[in-house]
């Protein structure tokens, strides 16, 4: 499975963001799709996930401001971010976690909110 993440950039607070990310490969073996954060001197973290049966999950810190969608038809994962905090700011990955649990990872995209 190989992930190929766009968007971020960089956005005052309070500004909105939305990265997507798109599956190629063995997509028929994915069972759900994310989005993880690391801030600098801070582990990765989980944003937010979403099944093949669209049940999501969110991290306390985005729940209300970020929503995460999927089109299974095109492979793709959204996260909208919306109400940007500085503490958002970090580099996101896209991941993807396939049948027998492996996480693969696209490359991270870095999103900045400045205050």
């Amino acid at each position: 499975v190989q992930l190929q993440a766009s968007g971020g950039g960089l956005v005052q607070a309070g500004g909105s963001l939305r990265l997507s990310c798109a599956a190629s490969g063995s997509i028929s073996n994915i069972n759900s799709m994310g989005w993880y954060r690391q801030a600098p001197g801070k582990q990765r973290e989980l944003v937010a996930h979403i099944t093949n049966g669209g049940r999501t999950n969110y991290a306390d810190s985005v729940k209300a401001r970020f929503t995460i969608s999927r089109d299974n038809a095109k492979n793709t994962v959204t996260l909208q971010m919306n109400s940007l905090e500085p503490e958002d700011t970090a580099v996101y990955y896209c991941n993807a976690v396939v049948v027998g649990w492996a996480n693969y990872w696209g490359k991270g995209t870095q999103v900045t909110v400045s205050s």
